[in-house]
């Protein structure tokens, strides 16, 4: 880090017993509580030479040094990328991301993002709530989770089907196929996520996290693998992920948060955003949009039938009757 990268900050703790991101809000000019966070779980601060929490209670005498980036002056180029469109009007899009597709340009995936692609399809008629990086994007999947993807057209609408979110009040399944054989044919996991206190760029369950539910059941057993279908009641980042990771059966292909070496020569985690429900911004009218498992997924689930036969549950295997409720 370099003094002509970064601005850097060197402060004293003169308080006891308040949250650092709090701390740091009030002492440096134009940053919002917020994005003091995202320094603090990004490695940005340090307090007295450790890298800590945004919860870390400060004390008398902390020396705490916080670096901030410039902002980059950044161009998001449109590019004619074919998008798999489910369901499109003047206020929403509606799309079926592949796997391998990044949702917003970030350091390091600056093209060929599903942002892109909409500039291109779209043009101007994007939402700008979330500026330039994230132009109409209401809600995101990780790069290697395929599946159905909102986005928004207008602020207004993008508004609404935040405040949705907020709420509680729309409806995202997932199917996946996770390591080993869940013994209950349906549960909940109620465990809250947070950064993980290690590895920064992971989440993990931890105490002090983010309220984080999730809904399952068992569609089929393949002996060494289940196939499952997920209801997420909240949108924490890499949920479904962490979540089964957490009960000992980490989705298949997830190097991540399961193991290194895996089989069948996967290119990610089998993980696909099957079907999402939601009130229209414009209309008022409640509405489900479903997403075909991709090729790769129903590849491998004729595969797994076949050599390890299975206990079907669901006629076909896709979970067409899903988890009830939104």
């Amino acid at each position: 880090m370099s003094q002509d990268t970064f601005d850097v900050y060197n402060l004293q703790a003169e308080a006891e017993n308040i949250r650092l991101d709090a701390f740091l809000s009030t002492k440096i000019d134009g940053v919002s509580r917020s994005y003091v966070k995202k320094l603090i779980d990004e490695g940005y601060v340090k307090v007295n030479g450790h890298v800590v929490k945004p919860s870390y209670k400060v004390k008398k005498g902390d020396d705490i040094s916080v670096c901030i980036p410039e902002p980059q002056e950044l161009k998001i180029e449109p590019e004619a990328i074919p998008l798999d469109i489910l369901y499109e009007d003047s206020d929403i899009i509606v799309i079926n991301k592949p796997q391998g597709m990044v949702v917003h340009p970030a350091p390091g995936n600056y093209h060929g993002t599903l942002v892109n692609a909409l500039l291109y399809h779209c043009g101007d008629n994007l939402s700008g709530i979330n500026g330039i990086i994230r132009p109409g994007i209401v809600h995101r999947l990780d790069k290697d989770t395929s599946g159905v993807i909102l986005a928004a057209k207008t602020n207004s609408a993008h508004l609404k089907l935040a405040q949705q979110i907020k709420n509680r009040e729309i409806k995202k399944i997932y199917n996946a196929i996770v390591f080993g054989n869940i013994k209950e044919e349906n549960n909940t996991i109620n465990a809250p996520i947070g950064r993980h206190p290690v590895e920064r760029k992971k989440m993990a369950v931890v105490e002090d996290g983010r309220s984080a539910v999730t809904h399952y059941r068992v569609l089929e057993r393949f002996g060494e693998y289940t196939y499952v279908e997920a209801r997420i009641e909240t949108g924490r980042t890499h949920q479904v992920r962490v979540h089964f990771a957490y009960i000992k059966h980490p989705i298949l292909g997830d190097t991540t948060y399961g193991p290194k070496k895996q089989p069948f020569n996967l290119k990610g985690q089998v993980l696909h955003a099957r079907l999402l429900g939601f009130v229209h911004p414009a209309k008022n009218e409640y509405m489900e949009i479903e997403a075909p498992l991709p090729d790769y997924f129903e590849e491998l689930l004729h595969k797994l039938r076949r050599t390890c036969g299975s206990n079907n549950f669901i006629s076909g295997g896709n979970g067409s009757e899903g988890i009830q409720g939104h």
